[in-house]
C-alpha cells in the first residue's frame, strides 16, 4: 500500500503544499474521521496534519475490510488485522495512537486452528477433520441414521457438563455409514471445550507398527499419546491384520491404561462379539479365544453400543 509520506513527496514547493492541504481536507471530510472528531473534539487541524500517516492508514484499511477479498487475500499491511485509532488529549496537547486489531474473520481462522491442533489422527483423512462440521447437516443427511446422531449429540452434552466420562461408545455398521464422520465431529465440538482427541485408522497402524518396532523411541511416544490423549477413537477395529502383538502389548497396554480413566471409542463393521472372535485368532498362533476374551474385558464394559444405520455414503461426504 503507497505510504501518505510517498503520495505528498510526489510535488515540490506550492505543489507539494497544495498537495498536503488537500489530502489533509479529504482526510478531515471523512465520514470515519467526521465521526472521530465528534467523539473527540480535541482533534484539530493541526493534530490532523501531525498524524496524516496514521489517518489515512484508518481510512484505507477500513474500506479494505469493507470490501474484504478474502483473508487470504487481505490486503492490509498485516494479514487479518485493521488500525484502530485512540485519541488521548491534555491541557495543551493531543495525540493520536494507533494498534493493529485482529478481524473476525482472522480471529475465526485462529480458533479454527487451535480447535484442530488438539486433534491427532493417525492415518485418517485430514480433510474428515478440517472441512468443518453442521449438527444440522449430519441429521439431515440420512434420517436412518438420526437416533445415532442424537446419542452422539447427547454424548457432547454429558461432557460438556459433567467433564470426561468412564465410558466411550462403540459405533457399528455396515461400510459406508458415516461412523468415522460422526468420530470426527465428537472430537471436533469436544475439541472446541479443550479437550485433546486422537483418532487411529485401524488397518494402516497395524501395519505401520511393524516398522515401528525397529523404533523403539517412536513407538513408545506414540503409544504414550494413545494412552493420554483425552478422547481416542481406533477407528474400523476388526478390519486391521490382527497379530498377537499388536493385540497383546499394543492395544492391551493402552486400554489396560485408559480404562476408567479416559473414553475410548471404536468403529466397526462388526458387533461385539464378532469383534471377540477376531480378537481370538491371530494367524501365527491360531485360536486364542482367552486372549481374545482378556482384550475384550477392556473394551465391553466401558463402551455404549450405537447402530448407525444408513445408506453407504462411500465416496461422498457422509
Amino acid at each position: 500500500m503507497e505510504s501518505l509520506g510517498e503520495l505528498l513527496r510526489g510535488g515540490q514547493g506550492r505543489q507539494l503544499l497544495q498537495q498536503a492541504e488537500n489530502k489533509v481536507r479529504e482526510i478531515a471530510s471523512d465520514p470515519l474521521i467526521v465521526k472521530l472528531r465528534a467523539k473527540h473534539p480535541e482533534l484539530d487541524s493541526q493534530t490532523i496534519k501531525l498524524n496524516l500517516n496514521k489517518l489515512h492508514q484508518y481510512i484505507t484499511e477500513y474500506n479494505n475490510c469493507n470490501n474484504c477479498p478474502g483473508l487470504d487475500r487481505c490486503p492490509n499491511d498485516m494479514e487479518g488485522h485493521y488500525t484502530m485509532l485512540n485519541v488521548e488529549a491534555g491541557d495543551d496537547w493531543t495525540r493520536v495512537y494507533d494498534q493493529k486489531v485482529a478481524c473476525k474473520k482472522f480471529i475465526a481462522k485462529a480458533t479454527q486452528d487451535s480447535v484442530r491442533s488438539r486433534i491427532r489422527s493417525f492415518y485418517v483423512d485430514e480433510r474428515a477433520l478440517s472441512q468443518g462440521y453442521s449438527s444440522l447437516e449430519i441429521f439431515d443427511k440420512d434420517p436412518d441414521r438420526e437416533e445415532a446422531v442424537g446419542r452422539i449429540m447427547q454424548y457432547i452434552v454429558t461432557i460438556r457438563q459433567q467433564g470426561l466420562q468412564p465410558t466411550g461408545l462403540y459405533l457399528a455398521g455396515n461400510f459406508g455409514t458415516g461412523k468415522t464422520f460422526l468420530m470426527c465431529y465428537l472430537l471436533y465440538e469436544l475439541a472446541k471445550e479443550g479437550y485433546s482427541g486422537a483418532i487411529v485408522y485401524m488397518p494402516d497402524f497395524a501395519e505401520d507398527l511393524k516398522t515401528m518396532f525397529q523404533d523403539p523411541l517412536k513407538l513408545k511416544e506414540t503409544i504414550d499419546v494413545l494412552k493420554e490423549t483425552d478422547l481416542l477413537v481406533f477407528d474400523d477395529i476388526g478390519a486391521e491384520n490382527l497379530n498377537p502383538w499388536l493385540r497383546d502389548h499394543v492395544m492391551g497396554a493402552i486400554l489396560n491404561y485408559r480404562m476408567n480413566r479416559k473414553p475410548t471409542f471404536f468403529t466397526s463393521n462388526h458387533d461385539l462379539d464378532a469383534l471377540e472372535k477376531h480378537f481370538s485368532f491371530t494367524s501365527k498362533d491360531g485360536d486364542e479365544e482367552f486372549k481374545g476374551r482378556r482384550i475384550m474385558d477392556r473394551i465391553r464394559p466401558f463402551v455404549d453400543v450405537v447402530m448407525v444405520n444408513g445408506d453407504n455414503k462411500r465416496g461422498g461426504r457422509s
